[in-house]
């Protein structure tokens, strides 16, 4: 084991001396306690080479000094010592006074913790009445010489107390902690203070046992305690007076703050209170109101019941009105006003489809061009995968001061760390400190400076940090033995281990970079004892620079290799017992893009099985299950499978077209980009294709004997507004999202919004040419997928073409059949409305009362694939790492060389001001509760002018005569700050200073700890003598919540709000390296209610605009309001925080959210005819018979339907029709019955396939950012659209418009009654004895 000195240990190098031959202890050796006695005096010599001189036992008198001792005492300790007798030598002064000097380097900041520690030393060594509180009780022999080896020395408990008051606070600056933690092993009272420093440690402390017993008469009847004065660190004698940094009492007071507190009533937010509150009670007035009503409805039933059956035993209108809602033809009479801007753009859409229709090549041929000019942008294509440059605005504060940090001071060091513990969880058992453990990872450290990475063949001594040029910053335990494997000794590494953890900075316990290592970085868990550590931690750090330099790219290849190796040694490790955890600087990146190569194929799944399901969907939608039975050759030719896929090819046009146009602009695409926005262009574009289908084939029923054109005209004029609607509304929502400074949302809304208008242009132009052309196919009994091919007329003889009228196509039929008869009228009725009103109101105030809990933040852990080792690495930090990051307080353009910044920034000074930088942050320490603040400031200021003091010979010193720089200066170095360097000569001795090496001969120097912590002007005449930019450095209590991070960044900026605000002319920011990826949360919840709320306002203009009544605006905005609130509900009972991304899924659910609402509003506007019920009377006219199904009336393609109608003889009558229906209530099931099956198929279904498809993945951020979010999404948007918006809009819809303009070609308007009769969809309506007698007689006839 190599030998180790003395050191610096400070409070017993003055006793270096030797350790003993042989020793004899005794009770009592200091045979006389009096006055002018003394108890040892001289040094004995030593009993190895290895050791300090140990002091003689001399119970003789005290005596006059001569005059060079006596100056050597004075210049030592003090004025005071100017007369009287003495008990020391002058070899003992001569000692005593080296070893003090260097007690200076980390006490003479605070002069009162220095003057009552020299105090305490010199009358020990010196005191003439040394035996009235010494008295030694083991010696030794050598050389005829008797070597004290232990001696009792009894101080007063006040001394004692008052002593370790005054050092307790004291900072040292070059290693971010307390002087305690160097001086008296981080003692917590005096009487482990004074224990410390009398301990036996004759490697690197005091080479005898000091013992300071309490001092009981009893116990020492002879003996008086030394009883001195000890000065307080406040003390109001400037002299002695420590500065706000080291002494607590001289601190001016900071504002009390605690921390941000929330309105609680209970457990409860009292926003989620009220809510519950307000439903319970108005759920409980309606419980009381219904009930009223029932029971007065008895009683007034039981009373009128005779007399009602005398009148009339027929059930009025009124009774019946509830279960059965009668829809009639004549309820359309009423809505006669004409809204001109529906008219306007009616007429548009059907010149625009008979146009595309007429001429389907020149709009196919037109459109694709477009797609591939705008797709031509894909040329500069990039995706940003950086995540700064993702979630932080590029003018935000936190992305310029990270730049400002990143230029003056470099980039954050990269860091490569390691957890090492044992399988077990019992480390009292298998302790992770062991003799065997040390040595294995010895080895293992020494691979990982040996191997060379595989491109540029560099080692860690070619990468690392290394400030000093003596060796690399690695904060490892084998530091304590300078990383050297033989001096790991088998019997006593235990006692070196303890003896370094207690004095990190003592001789052969600091590591090859001259840093003392601290213990919290080193070991974790435990419980208070360094051998029952549960983990061991190790930290490489290493160089780092701007992007795509050499330096980055040769520490990236190192790093894989360190990964690699890491890899192998896990294994290793897992024989012996141990588990291993690790992270290099690269390693969060390539599994971040493991985990988004695992997503793509999930999604890409997802999107095929949207695909297949829409392609089937839509060609199944002429196809009747008995149709195909009776004869399959029917489905090759009404089959739409092509259509299908068109309209799926279109949607991924549109994003291509999308991306090539913002691309050519220069906006990246994100990760986010790539997965959602395909998704959320399928769900828009989807829906718009069912509801344009659907609606031709309702045309192709009434106006068969049209053109194809013509038809297409129809269904598009009547389509197109809705589709207007809805994709206006999108677009609106998502382009303010392009407000949002956030890159991602900001790209991503740029990129939906034009996906979303892309879309909806190539459906309005290219799909209803494909759209006509397929029509054409049809009617020309050509096959689907092969149009070359065409089958004869008798493979299809007896099938019903879609344009034999009158037919609907069965998939169709069956669902409006459905919510024709059962569902709508179920839904209607008044019981049901208020049911469904309350429960959906319910489920909105359950929303409400959830969002309060969400959380913020984005666990590292989520992002990443679940198999990842980066797992376990996360878990250790969060369990075994007691140290927070370090944080740094950023000045910038600062003229530190003036006096009046110098006491802005300084803390250790009595001229310091009150509420410095330094000791707002000291003061910001005391409250780690609310500050998050942990350690204290390393000042470079300070330590600056320490550096400077002359006591400290071996810092500062001039070259030339090898003084200390200021021993002879004038005034002389002092506390004030009086006389000390200014100007360019402030520059000059602080470039040397930041030159200076950091070692025990002076751990003050700036090197290490602070050579990249200042920037320096060029040494050119006519730089400006100023500092463009420094940091003063401490760091965070440890953060082991998402919560935590987001706190401590918020106090952080708080606490260099307050420094700035209370010092003029100084800027101040604070960095550290995760605060970039928080800058986001202290704004997400107000930028996220602003952006949401103004993306509905926008749909409620724009849809009571295009509407035309700003009640039914009012209450799709409300609807769609009432989706968001739900799904935050949902959020927040499913765990998902709220981010960035999170606020790109609630952008999302906007839009979704319109889509799955605005048609079913239109569609209550402007009521379709064909939509509209009829009885059993309308049906007979209808098929041609006169009320009995034996007889039927002729009918030909050729005749016009208007003929049918005066053929019959039969008219709706009072009776046939017991009453007719609410406008509301029936327009509310015409559009369910017209738009319904659009969403429930276009949207629902296909977007709640490709969701369940997610459940698969394995990235844990897809299955709770998307699955989770996006089910939720889906399952609430067709509720609200299917249930509660009809409801919704029946109870408070505004008043409709005359929707009959939309079954005409150009605008031209259908005739009244007879005409609404014509464009029935007959079929659908057949009962089902009707339909069955239809097919046995085999269909209609040509």
């Amino acid at each position: 084991m190599r030998p180790l000195g003395c050191g610096w240990k400070p409070f017993s190098l003055l006793l270096c001396g030797t350790a003993w031959a042989s020793s004899s202890v005794a009770s009592n050796l200091t045979t006389k306690h009096e006055a002018g006695r003394c108890a040892i005096r001289g040094h004995c010599g030593k009993p190895n080479p290895f050791s300090g001189e140990l002091p003689c036992a001399d119970n003789g008198l005290a005596e006059k000094p001569d005059d060079g001792l006596r100056e050597k005492i004075t210049q030592t300790c003090g004025d005071q010592w100017a007369d009287g007798s003495v008990c020391c030598t002058k070899e003992q002064v001569e000692a005593l006074g080296n070893n003090l000097r260097r007690a200076d380097s980390i006490i003479a900041s605070c002069p009162a913790c220095r003057e009552n520690f020299y105090n305490l030393f010199c009358q020990f060594t010196c005191s003439p009445d040394q035996s009235l509180f010494v008295n030694v009780t083991g010696t030794s022999e050598k050389n005829d010489k008797t070597l004290v080896t232990e001696l009792d020395n009894l101080w007063s408990d006040n001394y004692g107390s008052d002593f370790y008051d005054s050092c307790k606070e004291v900072k040292f600056g070059p290693t971010n902690s307390r002087a305690m933690n160097l001086i008296g092993g981080n003692a917590k009272n005096y009487t482990q203070f004074l224990a410390f420093l009398g301990k036996k440690q004759p490697l690197v402390g005091s080479p005898f046992q000091i013992n300071f017993p309490r001092p009981k008469k009893e116990s020492f009847p002879s003996m008086s305690p030394k009883d001195d004065t000890a000065y307080p660190c406040n003390s109001t004698d400037p002299k002695y007076h420590c500065a706000c940094v080291d002494c607590p009492g001289s601190c001016a007071e900071l504002p009390e703050l605690s921390k941000a507190s929330t309105c609680h009533v209970g457990a409860w937010p009292c926003l989620s209170f009220a809510v519950v509150l307000i439903y319970a009670i108005c759920l409980v007035l309606l419980i009381t109101a219904v009930s009223g009503h029932i029971w007065y409805r008895v009683k007034k039933q039981n009373k009128s019941e005779r007399l009602r059956l005398l009148q009339d035993t027929t059930i009025s209108d009124d009774e019946d009105e509830e279960d059965d809602i009668m829809y009639q033809p004549s309820t359309l009479n009423k809505h006669r006003r004409k809204y001109y801007l529906n008219i306007l753009t009616h007429r548009l859409f059907s010149r625009l489809g008979l146009t595309c229709a007429r001429f389907p090549a020149i709009t196919i041929v037109a459109t694709f061009a477009i797609v591939i000019i705008l797709s031509l942008g894909w040329l500069r294509f990039e995706v940003e995968t950086d995540p700064v440059r993702l979630w932080v605005a590029p003018d935000s504060d936190a992305a310029e001061e990270k730049a400002f940090f990143d230029d003056n001071f470099g980039p954050f060091y990269r860091t490569e760390q390691v957890f090492l513990k044992n399988t077990s969880s019992d480390s009292s058992e298998h302790p992770i400190l062991t003799y065997d453990t040390l040595k294995w990872w010895f080895d293992v450290e020494s691979r990982v400076q040996r191997f060379k990475s595989d491109q540029h063949a560099v080692t860690l001594e070619d990468v690392c940090f290394n400030p000093t040029g003596n060796g690399c910053v690695t904060q490892t335990l084998t530091g304590y033995w300078q990383g050297d494997a033989s001096m790991l000794d088998p019997d006593d590494w235990q006692e070196h281990l303890e003896e370094c953890l207690e004095y990190p900075a003592g001789d052969g316990c600091r590591p090859d970079s001259g840093q003392p290592l601290d213990r919290k970085l080193l070991l974790g868990g435990g419980n208070g004892s360094a051998l029952d550590s549960q983990a061991l931690i190790v930290t490489w750090v290493i160089n780092n620079a701007a992007d795509d330099t050499t330096i980055v790219e040769r520490a990236m290849d190192w790093e894989n290799g360190l990964k690699n190796l890491l890899l192998s040694i896990v294994y290793e490790a897992g024989e012996r017992g141990l588990s291993l955890s690790f992270n290099t600087e690269v390693s969060l990146e390539q599994e971040l893009n493991k985990s988004t190569n695992t997503d793509a194929k999930i999604v890409v799944v997802s999107y095929i099985i949207m695909f297949l399901y829409a392609s089937l969907a839509l060609g199944s939608t002429t196809l009747a299950a008995r149709q195909i039975l009776r004869n399959p050759a029917i489905a090759l030719v009404e089959s739409k499978f092509s259509l299908g896929v068109v309209g799926i090819v279109i949607v991924l046009m549109s994003v291509s077209a999308s991306v090539g146009l913002f691309s050519a602009l220069g906006i990246k695409v994100t990760l986010i980009i790539a997965e959602v926005i395909p998704f959320l262009v399928l769900a828009v574009g989807v829906d718009n294709i069912f509801l344009i289908v659907h609606e031709f084939e309702r045309v192709n029923q009434s106006h068969s004997d049209e053109p194809v054109e013509d038809r297409i005209a129809r269904a598009l004029g009547r389509m197109g507004p809705s589709i207007l609607l809805s994709a206006t509304t999108e677009t609106v929502a998502f382009a303010l999202g392009t407000a949002v400074g956030m890159p991602a949302v900001r790209n991503f809304a740029a990129y939906a919004a034009g996906a979303v208008v892309v879309n909806a242009v190539l459906q309005v132009t290219m799909f209803v040419s494909f759209l006509a052309l397929n029509q054409r196919r049809v009617e020309a009994n050509r096959v689907d997928c092969f149009p070359c091919a065409r089958l004869p007329r008798s493979h299809t003889q007896g099938a019903m073409h879609s344009f034999d009228p009158p037919f609907v196509p069965d998939s169709d039929a069956s669902l409006s059949r459905f919510i024709r008869r059962s569902y709508a009228p179920a839904l209607l009725g008044k019981k049901a409305k208020t049911v469904v009103t309350v429960v959906f109101l319910g489920l909105f105030a359950a929303g409400l009362a959830l969002i309060p809990t969400i959380p913020l933040g984005l666990d590292q852990r989520i992002a990443i694939p679940s198999s990842s080792y980066l797992i376990d690495y996360f878990n250790d930090l969060s369990t075994y790492f007691n140290a927070g990051p370090p944080v740094y307080f950023v000045t910038r353009e600062l003229n530190i060389t003036q006096r009046e910044h110098q006491q802005q920034l300084c803390g250790r000074f009595s001229t310091c001001d009150q509420f410095s930088l330094s000791n707002i942050l000291e003061q910001e320490r005391k409250r780690p509760e609310v500050s998050y603040i942990a350690d204290a400031t390393a000042s470079w200021v300070d330590d600056f002018f320490l550096w400077l003091n002359p006591f400290l010979d071996q810092c500062c010193v001039d070259p030339k005569t090898g003084d200390a720089c200021f021993a002879d200066r004038s005034p002389p170095w002092n506390i004030t700050l009086a006389g000390m360097p200014e100007g360019e000569e402030y520059l000059t001795y602080l470039r040397r200073f930041l030159k200076s090496p950091t070692d025990e001969l002076c751990p003050l120097g700036g090197l290490a700890s602070y050579s990249t912590a200042v920037v320096t002007p060029p040494e050119d005449p006519n730089a400006p003598i100023t500092v463009p930019a420094s940091h003063f450095r401490t760091s965070h209590t440890p953060l082991r919540t998402q919560d935590d991070f987001i706190q401590a960044y918020a106090s952080a900026r708080r606490i260099a709000s307050d420094i700035s605000s209370r010092n003029d002319d100084i800027k101040v920011f604070p960095y550290s390296k995760f605060y970039i990826f928080f800058d986001q949360y202290p704004t997400i919840v107000s930028l996220t209610i602003t952006l949401l709320a103004a993306a509905i306002i926008a749909c409620l203009l724009v849809s009571s605009l295009l509407l035309g009544s700003v009640r039914t605006g009012a209450a799709l905005a409300l609807t769609v309001t009432m989706i968001l609130v739900d799904v935050g509900g949902c959020m927040a009972l499913f765990g998902v925080s709220l981010n960035a991304l999170t606020l790109v899924n609630l952008v999302i659910c906007v839009g979704l959210g319109m889509e799955f609402c605005a048609h079913i509003a239109r569609a209550f506007m402007f009521p379709s005819s064909s939509a509209f019920p009829t009885s059993n009377n309308i049906n007979n006219i209808a098929n041609g018979t006169n009320g009995s199904s034996s007889t039927r009336l002729p009918y030909d393609a050729s005749t016009p339907f208007r003929i049918l109608l005066s053929t019959s003889t039969t008219t709706p009558t009072r009776a046939s029709t017991p009453g007719l229906a609410r406008d509301g209530d029936a327009r509310a099931a015409s559009a369910l019955t017209s738009i319904g099956p659009s969403v429930f198929s276009g949207i629902f279904l296909t977007k709640l396939l490709g969701v369940a498809v997610l459940a698969f993945t394995r990235s844990k951020i897809f299955e709770i950012y998307y699955f989770r979010v996006w089910v939720s999404l889906v399952v609430l948007g067709g509720l609200h659209a299917l249930v509660f918006l009809p409801v919704l809009l029946s109870w408070v819809g505004g008043e409709a418009w005359d929707g009959a303009a939309e079954d005409g070609v150009g605008g031209s308007g259908g005739g009244g009654f007879e005409e609404d009769l014509r464009r029935r969809r007959v079929r659908g309506e057949m009962g089902d004895e009707e339909a069955s007698d239809e097919d046995e007689e085999g269909g209609y006839r040509d």
